[in-house]
């Protein structure tokens, strides 16, 4: 990836690349042909300006909600080891006065957007065999994918045209400004953190969302908070676990949250799982309203965590890359106010901790 220019200087030279290799690996996503290109993946879909895709304005307070005139569309949303598909109306839709925040909170897509990350957004109309591909795709500013918005067979064709002319931006310009990734701060040693106070904080939780300030708190790391919180709060799990409890899940028809996200999005199902299939190392959820891609060789890492909350404990179990980055967070189905399903429970805590 570059930082303000492509590695191929003009626009159409690189679609014209771009179309070269795709000729040679047909079946070559987007997100891997701009990584064999040396580009971002918002430098590709730029590239393709004027032919098969426009650039919309990011005004997100007026574009989100507009997204529900589509009807059933499927959101995506990823990370490095995880796929996210959800279908259904692009409902309820809340930006925060300041937008720097927002969310969805309808029966089907739910999802947390931390908008102060989202740089550019292009709506792509894609000829493919299987007939047209309609797409909004969201990009930051690292030119990365934060979140993908496609029509399905039920959606409202009609409707397509007319938004994008409404949010198409004045200048079509394949320029993107991208920046370089911020250095993530290296976490302090553990020696350098007062344990017994974020054990403290942990047990005076009153809600989940609470844990992120906790976090801040202490200056702590996801993963380093974990290994430090004991074993009533944490409990580290061989990886298997993770595609096994929700192949247990499926089986005794247990419903689960799965928390999907990357740095400016989180996407959530709630509901059952069912049609589970093992494809190499990747393990996938199939089912008509949810789908699930999870790269298993991604996971290197997996806990089983506590939280205390005014409805009692809430138990999920987090996967976490390499680099400490979370992959996965499983939960039970649940709303605030009631307390976690003692089935979720039961079945949560079936597997044996690594250690102690």
């Amino acid at each position: 990836m570059t930082a303000n220019t492509s590695a191929l200087p003009v626009a159409p030279a690189l679609y014209q690349t771009w179309q070269q290799l795709r000729a040679e690996q047909p079946g070559l996503r987007a997100r891997d042909a701009a990584a064999k290109l040396g580009v971002s993946e918002a430098e590709l879909t730029a590239s393709r300006l004027g032919t098969d895709t426009v650039r919309l304005r990011p005004e997100w307070k007026e574009l989100l909600p507009a997204l529900g005139e589509l009807g059933t569309i499927m959101a995506l949303t990823r990370n490095e080891h995880c796929v996210h598909e959800r279908k259904g109306v692009y409902s309820e839709v809340t930006v925060m006065g300041s937008g720097q925040m927002g969310m969805v909170l309808s029966p089907d897509i739910d999802l947390r957007l931390f908008l102060s990350g989202w740089a550019s957004v292009f709506a792509v109309d894609e000829s493919t065999p299987r007939g047209p591909q309609r797409s909004l795709q969201v990009f930051d500013r690292q030119g990365l994918a934060v979140h993908k918005v496609y029509l399905t067979a039920t959606s409202f064709d009609a409707a397509w045209a007319p938004l994008v002319e409404r949010f198409r931006a004045e200048q079509q310009t394949a320029e993107l400004d991208l920046q370089p990734l911020p250095q993530a701060k290296a976490p302090r040693a553990d020696s350098e953190v007062d344990v017994d106070t974020l054990r403290s904080e942990w047990s005076q939780l009153k809600d989940t969302h609470d844990f992120f300030m906790l976090l801040k708190r202490n200056d702590v790391a996801r993963t380093q908070a974990l290994r430090l919180a004991g074993h009533e709060w944490a409990e580290p799990l061989a990886t298997v676990e993770l595609t096994h409890i929700i192949e247990e899940a499926g089986k005794r028809e247990v419903p689960i949250m799965v928390f999907v996200g990357n740095k400016h999005c989180i996407q959530i199902h709630s509901g059952p799982v069912s049609n589970l299939r093992w494809m190499d190392t990747w393990f996938n959820v199939l089912d008509p309203m949810f789908n699930l891609h999870l790269k298993t060789t991604g996971v290197t890492e997996l806990w089983r965590v506590r939280k205390p909350s005014v409805d009692g404990i809430i138990t999920s179990y987090e996967g976490f890359d390499a680099e400490g980055e979370l992959v996965i967070q499983l939960f039970g189905v649940r709303k605030p106010g009631i307390p976690e399903r003692d089935d979720w429970r039961a079945l949560a805590e079936t597997a044996t901790p690594l250690i102690g």
